[in-house]
């Protein structure tokens, strides 16, 4: 009864716990995105409900319940509606620090609230919401959709089976503040303030900025938020070991640049069609007024490097639900065909161009080795090839010595120097031993003279 009491719409621990690390990173959510990002198996329950109001009903009715005892405990308030009638739920500033426990961020790592949170609907906040969850694509557990009709169990199992998304909601962050002047925690007037922080260096993405728009801002407008991302890439900061590098740098790891494409963090934009102008023709346009930004350089070999650039990548909401980043959602500014998100981030003709540089290194290499090989010298007695010592030495200039067996191996020369040394020996021993006897002879005739010359 004590726990009905603390927890009077009866939520369990782990929904509430769903509640604030949803809250935590989003700032303001529905229970039905908080659903979906936490409990995706629910979706796919409760399908024999006459109506898809009631099914809606049904399968958010645990975090809704787990959201009113946030609120009773002073952790969250209600923050309006949304444009389709929905509660919007907002953290307190307890109920931001209990969401840093969960998420086991620090208060300067849990980023700002959304702009315009739970006032005019909060549609671009739901936008935010919406693109994490294309991002994410929450997989439902199929053990949790046992028993549910086969149609419910085909679609679950269709999901599973879909191309996976980028990490869980503990890889991103929102409203995060880029200083160009100030500080971390109290940025300067003017700063930019990312709509999303993608880091999951587990999927080859170890930082990503994400920007969405309903399609309602001019594009002057989006412009220039790439001016004050540019402005925040550029400042420099010390870290911690006394040297100075890109302030971004002190806080998030990426590896180190590369020589001749050393390129600052890449901004994904996502368009939301709500508004009147076009998403082909705001990317066309945010395109060309960022051009400075993201434009390269074309280099030897067919493709381009952006060093010192930015990459821009943009697609909409719709395309990103429907193929999620594995996808051919996403147009690189500058180029003309859609890709997944690595490959749009990247740059896969330069990898391409320099694998094909490699590959040709390779196989000259292996070239002038069999040319060479072909030239290595063979002993004249034994058969066998020079080593690269042996074959120096029997081509190197020496005047006045030079070598007297410039065909030989070193075994064989040995051999034949050792032959040589001892025929030597042999001459020189032959050659004392008849200058002894000589002189023995020559004494002796010397002493038969003396005694006759005596007599």
């Amino acid at each position: 009864m004590a726990k009905r009491k603390a927890n009077e719409a009866g939520s369990s621990t782990g929904h509430r716990a769903d509640a604030l690390r949803a809250l935590g990173v989003l700032k303001a959510a529905t229970a039905d995105q908080i659903q979906r990002l936490s409990s995706p198996h629910l979706t796919y329950r409760h399908t024999l409900k006459d109506t898809a109001a009631k099914r809606k009903e049904a399968r958010t009715a645990s975090h809704r319940g787990a959201l009113n005892d946030l609120r009773r405990h002073g952790l969250s308030v209600d923050g309006g509606r949304t444009r389709g009638g929905e509660e919007v739920r907002l953290l307190t500033k307890d109920g931001l620090a209990a969401a840093g426990l969960e998420l086991d961020r620090g208060p300067e790592e849990m980023g700002g609230m959304p702009k315009s949170a739970g006032r005019s609907g909060a549609s671009h906040a739901m936008t935010v919401n919406e693109t994490v969850i294309a991002m994410i694509r929450p997989k439902p557990d199929l053990d949790l959709v046992a028993g549910e009709p086969a149609e419910a169990i085909a679609a679950a199992q269709a999901w599973v089976d879909a191309p996976d998304g980028i990490g869980s909601i503990t890889s991103y962050a929102t409203e995060v503040a880029l200083p160009a002047t100030g500080t971390w925690r109290n940025p300067g007037v003017g700063c930019a303030w990312a709509d999303i922080v993608l880091t999951a260096p587990e999927a080859g993405l170890p930082l990503l900025f994400i920007e969405a728009d309903n399609c309602t801002e001019e594009a002057p407008i989006i412009a220039a938020k790439f001016d004050k991302y540019m402005r925040h890439f550029h400042r420099k900061a010390k870290d911690t070991d006394g040297k100075d590098k890109p302030m971004w740098r002190t806080r998030w790891s990426a590896p180190a640049p590369q020589w001749g494409d050393a390129t600052h963090p890449p901004v994904l934009l996502v368009f939301h069609q709500i508004g009147k102008r076009t998403a082909r023709k705001q990317m066309e346009r945010v395109a060309e007024l960022t051009r400075e930004h993201w434009q390269g350089q074309w280099a030897e070999g067919g493709f381009r490097i952006y060093n010192g650039k930015m990459p821009i990548v943009a697609t909409t909401l719709e395309l990103l639900r429907e193929h999620g980043p594995a996808g051919p959602a996403f147009r690189r500014f500058g180029r003309d065909v859609d890709q997944n998100l690595w490959d749009a981030i990247g740059n896969p003709r330069r990898a391409a161009g320099l694998a094909r540089r490699a590959e040709e290194g390779r196989r000259r290499l292996a070239q002038e080795a069999a040319e060479r090989e072909a030239k290595r010298p063979v002993c004249a007695d034994c058969g066998t090839k020079f080593t690269d010592d042996r074959w120096k030495a029997s081509s190197a200039v020496d005047w006045g010595r030079g070598d007297s067996h410039l065909h030989l191996c070193d075994d064989c020369k040995a051999r034949v120097l050792e032959a040589e040394r001892q025929a030597e020996q042999t001459e020189r021993e032959r050659q004392e031993q008849e200058r002894q006897e000589a002189e023995a002879a020559q004494d002796s005739k010397a002493g038969g003279w003396l005694g006759r010359w005596r007599s």
